[in-house]
């Protein structure tokens, strides 16, 4: 044969270099096109998403600035109301100065000083008067929310009263001046509404009382920025620079006038603030009554004679709601401050911006700027997604960027009054999250689906039964396989009705045994044996019939449903048991809701004598729980079901230098003890089973809302109401962590328990209100088939693990089978 072996190599390294040579540049470029957007399309997704937004950053699209507006009302009132400049006070028309009027009218000589203020409109002799004296209390400026456009109503003498007064103080008092909007053929015309000119030629300051609307239609920029727009528009228009009044004087909005009204000197730097500060929401400046100034008693009262006013700057304006003088801006409006801000104190508003020069300044002003930022954020986010392949951290990346960048920007906005592009950059990155999301979650349909189909073409398989059955969304496989068996025949004998439960490796059944009078109802379980080799079938066999006498010593008990049959077809085995009619003890306590101690010491006395029955019989439960437990509804009986994890318990360990091999761990968690979890059961594994199922009943919590102490022990009994101290230590006795300090048998259970005084415990549930039980008959009969496996040493019967088929060619076929009558001489395996 060396001879050939020389010519075989050669002829594969040809074959190799064939191979290789048909991979040509086109075909690795190909390949190497096909890995990248395998692994970047999603990168891709997301960078076009990023682009968009960048660009409407870049062209400055109405919406970025609605998202932009939004934000910066949300910082504002998640930031809350801030202290106000103690300088600025208004002076309210509101609803209590509106009703002074019929004082005067109910007793003219004793409320004369109200009678400029009788109706509305007032007289202008009552802002005369107000002016006069809050100038002569020292105030600094005065600025009225108030246009005086035409003639008094009240005469000339009316218009002469304020005329008089403005021509003492009229360069520390503002006039309110108004833009209406007009429709002209021309487009949108802007033309002023002015106070009258004898107003005007008297010495008094007019500012403009409008704002620019933002696109979410509430007031952000100061009344200046109007200004400036309303130039520009009418420069295209008229060919002018600026709007001008009498002397080429251009106007100023009403915040401005007043801040130079009060002598204070015009900054520089106020000409570059666009926005409003907002200090917080209606009634965060100081309000006074309008009423009070002209009335003496509160003027001297409550006012200190005017020195309340003492270098104020004072705004005259309305917030009452016949008025209607409301607007939304932040803290107006909105979720959070539903309440309505009045007009007045929008400019009390702007007045303490320019006063106190805190405008929020816009930390990039060039939207091309502000695009390349946003593209840098996203592309920066998108990349990051990309480094993984998990959903869970690719949404954590997206959620932690988007809350960085939002906590960066409020923290900006709030420390420095500086406003960095938000809202586009968030919505960005939340889109990146949901697209990102969306495509991961279509993808993984489109695979599930993909694997389903596959996983339908072998769904007779055992192996794949067993994964379908891990997978809630393939339940409809198994449904599909499962509808074949309903009706049929087992054995000539029992016609399958229900599918109770499946695994991979077992099912049962609810049948109907027809060769009994009546046809009564049984419980059919099958296993099933995963494997082609004739010795697992062989092995499986001999263990089930060994399981099955096990099955029928134990439903000797009448607490115990019995074995009436066994058989094998076609590669699987069946045991046919009893059907037990009654309420599982799992829907009783599936409300939560507690029994009474008397009913869980009635349940322990009954199920005891079982417990102890089967480990009589060398066998321990191992699955002792809620849904393993009947109430009979013949005789109210606890009945004891499942056996489907019964042990054997060895009787062969003839000395005590035997060495002990543990079992496999088979049980529930929860009631399942330390020993047990490590293969390694014993009798007090049941008794500790059973304690937790009291525990549950008494305190109607499940096993894992239970806590512990640090050495394991289970904390219960104070969440009980008079919880018997004899009743509590028996059940702790049951439950110790360590189990040589538990009952050594149940019948030492049943001796502490008949000691008990039954009728001084509790007959109602200790917490809560009493329980319905579930009406319908129980069929869940144990719905986990089982899988019956060996010791080999020990010969006794137990459940092995799923692949046990695949281990047995390196596994001998033990020798010994169950000694149904042990020696007394020989110890258990404990």
């Amino acid at each position: 044969m060396s001879k050939y072996e020389p010519k075989k190599s050669t002829r594969t390294n040809r074959d190799n270099q064939e191979a290789t040579a048909t991979l040509t540049t086109k075909d690795r470029f190909t390949t190497w096109q096909q890995q990248t957007v395998y692994r970047h399309w999603r990168f891709a997704i997301s960078a076009v998403c990023t682009a968009v937004a960048a660009g409407a950053v870049g062209l400055n699209l109405g919406i970025v600035n609605l998202w932009e507006r939004q934000v910066q009302s949300l910082f504002f009132e998640l930031r809350g109301p801030v202290a106000t400049p103690d300088n600025i006070v208004i002076l309210t028309i509101d609803e209590d100065s509106l009703s002074q009027g019929q004082y005067y009218s109910a007793d003219p000589e004793r409320y004369a000083s109200l009678k400029p203020i009788e109706s509305w409109p007032w007289q202008r002799q009552a802002y005369a008067r107000v002016i006069e004296k809050l100038m002569d209390a020292g105030a600094d400026a005065i600025a009225i929310d108030v246009v005086f456009a035409s003639s008094s109503s009240y005469g000339e003498a009316d218009d002469k009263a304020l005329i008089n007064v403005l021509e003492r103080y009229g360069k520390h008092v503002v006039l309110a001046a108004e833009y209406p909007t007009r429709d002209r053929s021309q487009g949108e015309w802007f033309q002023p509404i002015l106070p009258r000119i004898e107003f005007r030629d008297a010495g008094a300051r007019v500012g403009v009382i409008n704002f620019r609307l933002e696109p979410n239609r509430q007031i952000h920029r100061l009344g200046q920025e109007f200004l400036r727009e309303l130039a520009d528009t009418e420069a295209d228009l008229l060919g002018t620079s600026a709007t001008i009044l009498d002397e080429d004087a251009p106007l100023k909005s009403l915040a401005q006038e007043a801040i130079a009204a009060a002598g204070k000197p015009d900054s520089a730097q106020a000409e570059s603030y666009e926005n409003v500060f907002f200090y917080g929401p209606s009634g965060t400046f100081k309000h006074i009554p309008f009423w009070h100034v002209l009335d003496d008693d509160p003027w001297r009262n409550q006012l200190q004679s005017g020195r309340a006013f003492k270098d104020k700057i004072v705004l005259i304006g309305t917030t009452a709601a016949f008025h209607q003088d409301f607007h939304k801006a932040p803290f107006s409006q909105s979720l959070l401050y539903p309440q309505s801000m009045a007009g007045v104190e929008v400019l009390a508003n702007t007045i303490a911006t320019l006063d106190q020069a805190v405008s929020p300044t816009r930390a990039i002003k060039d939207s091309r700027l502000n695009a390349l930022l946003v593209l840098a954020l996203g592309l920066g986010i998108a990349g990051l997604m990309n480094r993984s392949d998990k959903p869970l951290n690719r949404s954590i990346i997206a959620v932690g960027g988007l809350g960085l960048w939002g906590i960066i920007s409020y923290a900006a906005f709030v420390g420095s009054r500086t406003i960095l592009i938000t809202g586009t950059p968030i919505a960005a990155i939340a889109t990146l999250g949901l697209l990102d999301f969306g495509v991961g979650f279509t993808a993984d349909r489109l695979k599930r689906k993909r694997l389903k189909t596959t996983l339908a073409r072998y769904a007779t398989s055992p192996l794949i039964q067993e994964i379908i059955s891990q997978q809630d969304d393939f339940q409809e496989l198994l449904n599909i396989n499962r509808t074949d068996i309903i009706g049929t025949l087992l054995r000539d004998r029992y016609r399958i009705l229900k599918v109770l439960g499946a695994g991979g490796f077992g099912e049962t059944y609810l049948a109907q045994d027809t060769l009994r009078p009546g046809n009564p109802v049984c419980v059919v379980k099958q296993l099933k044996i995963v494997s082609d080799n004739p010795k697992a079938h062989h092995l499986a066999q001999r263990l089930f019939e060994a399981e099955a006498a096990v099955l029928e010593k134990l439903g000797e008990h009448p607490q115990i449903p019995r074995l009436l049959a066994y058989f094998d077809v076609q590669q699987s085995f069946y045991l046919v048991q009893e059907m037990v009619e009654g309420k599982l003890l799992r829907n009783v306590l599936s409300r939560s809701r507690p029994m009474s101690q008397r009913a869980v010491v009635g349940m322990l006395r009954d199920l005891l004598p079982v417990i102890s029955f089967v480990h009589s019989k060398g066998v321990i439960h191992r699955d002792i729980k809620p849904s393993n437990i009947i109430r009979r509804a013949a005789d109210k009986r606890y009945v004891l079901i499942d056996f489907g994890a019964v042990k054997t318990i060895s009787n062969k360990l003839a000395d005590t230098n035997t060495q002990i091999t543990s079992t496999v761990g088979i049980g529930t968690q929860g009631y399942m003890p330390s020993e047990q979890s490590a293969g390694m059961p014993t009798v007090r594994s049941d008794i500790y089973a059973l304690g937790i199922t009291a525990i549950e009943a008494l305190t109607g919590r499940p096993p894992h809302a239970l806590k512990r102490s640090d050495n394991g022990e289970i904390i219960w009994s104070h969440t009980i109401r008079d919880i018997s101290p004899e009743l509590s230590k028996i059940i702790n006795t049951m439950v110790r962590y360590d189990f040589n300090k538990r009952y050594s048998s149940p019948q030492k259970v049943l001796d502490d328990l008949v000691e008990l005084n039954s009728e001084i415990l509790a007959d109602n549930p200790a917490t809560g209100p009493d329980f319905q039980a579930v009406e319908e008959a129980t069929y869940n009969q144990g719905t986990r088939p089982g899988v019956i496996a060996t010791n080999e040493e020990l010969g006794s019967t137990q459940i092995l693990p799923d692949n046990w088929p695949n281990e047995l060619e390196t596994r001998e076929e033990p020798s010994s089978t169950i000694d149904d009558d042990p020696s007394p001489n020989s110890k258990p395996n404990l």
